[in-house]
Order: C-alpha cells, then sequence, then structure tokens
C-alpha cells in the first residue's frame, strides 16, 4: 500500500470541513467569491467529491457529515491545545 500523505490541497479540505458545526444539520457555510483563493477551490473540490450541497459550501451531506466528523477529530488528537492530561 502507497504511503498516504496530505497534500496542500486536502488541507484546504479538511480545514474547510472543521469549519462546520456538527451539533447541527441546520447550519452550513457559504464560502465567497472573495475568500482566499485556497478556500474557494476547497469549497467546489468538496462538492465535486459530493460532500457539501453547494459549490461554495451549503450543508453537509451525510457522508460529508462523517468526513467532518472525522476531520475535526482528527484535528482534536493532533492540536497539543486540544490535549488534556
Amino acid at each position: 500500500m502507497a504511503q498516504a500523505h496530505f497534500t496542500a490541497e486536502l488541507l484546504d479540505e479538511l480545514n474547510l470541513l472543521c469549519l462546520y458545526n456538527l451539533d447541527t444539520s441546520q447550519e452550513g457555510i457559504k464560502v465567497h467569491s472573495n475568500a482566499a483563493p485556497e478556500a474557494v477551490a476547497a469549497a467546489s473540490r468538496l462538492h465535486a467529491k459530493g460532500l457539501v450541497t453547494q459549490a461554495d459550501g451549503g450543508y453537509l451531506t451525510p457522508r460529508g457529515r462523517e468526513a467532518a466528523h472525522y476531520a475535526q477529530e482528527l484535528a482534536g488528537l493532533l492540536n497539543p491545545a486540544e490535549l488534556t492530561t
């Protein structure tokens, strides 16, 4: 199996997924056209992958909700500020 790694594009997508509030399915996000080009492109890629409902963000699809959950869990595990002893 090939070694997996996070490209800059995947990191942009993960960062966008971390912005979603997983406590509700009634809250989405909007990536405005004047946002950072990386965020605009990441939203479009997430839409193409079927993870969000709109090319500029929108709501998470069921698969997107799962991806956002894992992205947020991973960010929490890897962020030393989040770790407690």
